[in-house]
């Protein structure tokens, strides 16, 4: 009888301080499930295309990493002055003999819908609206209206078959090349144009997060568009200007994610 009275005690006490554990445990917890629900959670970095000729530069421990480097350049209040006084008209000087040289050769006409990809503050825009390209818009991580509306090119906010031109200087910028070119083929009308300035004899600068050495990767890449012009440019630090037409009739590779 004895023993029965201590084991009744010993439950009667154990129930008690198990509860106790359990609450503790429960209040402990809750910083890190509140943490886990109410906090974006940073997304793996996914396999991106290396070949002899196209090469991705490492150390980007996730895609937020990766958007935070671009954005350092991006919103550098140093740099946002000098492009918005000082190199303001220069750039738009030469970007305009660009695309008035590839209007002479029919790559781009007055009536075209233009998309300047990694605009930045918007030269290239301001460039096509003053060579007559009226129907033009830039986009970048961070807008700059009106020229500039926000997005990312990797997954652009616009419909299928959208543009006539495309232009960009900032392929380097790509950290998943073909997703970057699928996006333009993507938003491109059959027919439409598009024009990228790359590095090929010299590196990129520090946010570049690939690195270029022939045109064949790009070749490569545009699966649904002809090759149509290759030439030397001196565009800021940029040396070659490659011109590709989509197909008519080519599939669209995805719908916008």
């Amino acid at each position: 009888m004895i023993n029965d009275m201590y084991a009744d005690m010993k439950i009667t006490l154990t129930k008690p301080f198990i509860l106790r554990c359990f609450l503790i445990s429960l209040f402990l917890s809750l910083p890190f499930l509140f943490f886990y629900l109410f906090f974006p959670h940073q997304q793996p970095l996914h396999h991106s295309v290396t070949t002899k000729d196209l090469r991705i530069r490492p150390g980007y421990s996730s895609y937020e990493s990766y958007i935070q480097r671009q954005l350092n350049k991006t919103l550098n209040p140093r740099l946002r002055k000098i492009w918005t006084t000082r190199d303001w008209d220069r750039k738009i000087s030469v970007f305009a003999r660009f695309f008035q040289e590839l209007k002479d050769k029919k790559l781009l006409q007055n009536t075209s819908k233009a998309l300047c990809i990694g605009a930045r503050v918007g030269q290239e825009v301001e460039a096509l609206r003053r060579i007559g390209v009226a129907d033009s818009v830039g986009m970048d991580l961070v807008p700059y209206p009106p020229l500039v509306v926000k997005g990312d090119f990797h997954n652009q906010p616009f419909a299928n078959d959208t543009f006539d031109f495309e232009f960009s200087n900032v392929f380097d910028h790509a950290l998943y090349p073909e997703r970057f070119v699928a996006e333009i083929e993507r938003t491109l009308k059959p027919e439409g144009v598009c024009v990228l300035h790359v590095a090929l004899s010299r590196r990129a600068d520090k946010y570049s997060a690939n690195d270029l050495y022939s045109v064949q990767p790009l070749v490569e890449l545009f699966k649904h568009s002809a090759l149509v012009h290759v030439r030397s440019v001196d565009g800021f630090g940029l040396d070659t200007e490659v011109a590709f037409r989509k197909k008519i009739g080519g599939p669209t590779r995805h719908q916008r994610l």
